[in-house]
């Protein structure tokens, strides 16, 4: 496994990781035999670092965040967040999907109020509805807390689950494609809130994309995975770029270029579907 690192940066200084990916494996039994998904993978997480993974259609992203989530327990290897061993899903790592997934039939307001109050029931209904109001006004929904998923845009109902996902304080964030359902502008208003909410809340992120221009805007390091089965880690590419990042400045960077062409070779050369 490579590292693209900038060659005018040094390298981080060195710290205890917070989220710990040790030599994880998945695999299905099948008539035919074992189906590996993913094979070996190791990869750890400082404390507020902000990780895309990238990758072709069935090359295990899903699968690895889904271990990291605890939806999934892998057949070999384990997950660790702050050096406690990740068995089930719990309130310390939250997930946003595409799909928004939403429960209908309740308000933004209501969805959000349930995973507050799921988490903290010692928390009087003043403080639970305090904690909803703050989330909503953070991705600016006030007016919408009363309307139901099927009144709002596809870019409402993603702020709506990042801020249901948010309101409960995890310590890491799971995005699985967050934005890959919305238009280009709404998709570009998103990355820019989320990266707001994230310098405010410096939560570790974990997020899925296959847009290789939005994991470069948003992410401290880019995880490359090789095709599946049997997906590794093929690269990790250091982002250099400072912080808080302006798209235009970025975008006339030299090395924003070289950036995206080497993840643009991994992809489609070194590593294409045939």
């Amino acid at each position: 496994m490579q590292t693209l690192a900038s060659p005018t940066t040094m390298p981080p200084a060195m710290q205890e990781p917070f989220l710990v990916i040790e030599n994880v494996s998945k695999s299905y039994s099948t008539p035919n035999g074992s189906y590996v998904v993913l094979d070996g993978i190791d990869l750890t997480a400082k404390e507020g670092e902000f990780i895309c993974v990238i990758g072709h259609s069935g090359c295990g992203k899903t699968t690895l965040l889904d271990t990291v989530s605890g939806f999934r327990t892998p057949t070999t290897g384990e997950v660790r967040v702050q050096g406690k061993r990740v068995t089930r899903p719990g309130p310390d790592r939250m997930v946003v999907f595409q799909n928004y997934a939403l429960l209908p039939w309740k308000t933004a307001f209501e969805n959000i109020y349930l995973a507050v109050h799921a988490v903290f029931p010692q928390k009087s209904k003043k403080e639970k509805t305090e904690i909803v109001k703050e989330h909503l006004a953070m991705v600016g929904l006030e007016e919408a807390a009363n309307k139901k998923p099927g009144q709002l845009s596809g870019g409402m109902k993603q702020r709506v689950s990042i801020a249901r996902a948010l309101s409960i304080r995890p310590q890491v964030l799971i995005l699985d494609e967050p934005f890959g359902a919305l238009d280009a502008i709404t998709k570009e208003e998103l990355q820019e809130e989320l990266l707001q909410i994230w310098r405010n809340h410096q939560v570790t992120v974990m997020m899925i994309t296959h847009d290789i221009d939005e994991a470069l805007f948003l992410s401290d390091r880019i995880v490359m995975m090789t095709n599946g089965p049997a997906a590794k880690i093929g690269e990790i590419m250091d982002i250099p770029f400072a912080r808080p990042r302006n798209r235009a400045q970025i975008m006339e960077d030299p090395y924003y270029y070289t950036l995206r062409n080497h993840a643009l070779d991994f992809l489609f050369s070194r590593y294409a579907l045939h």
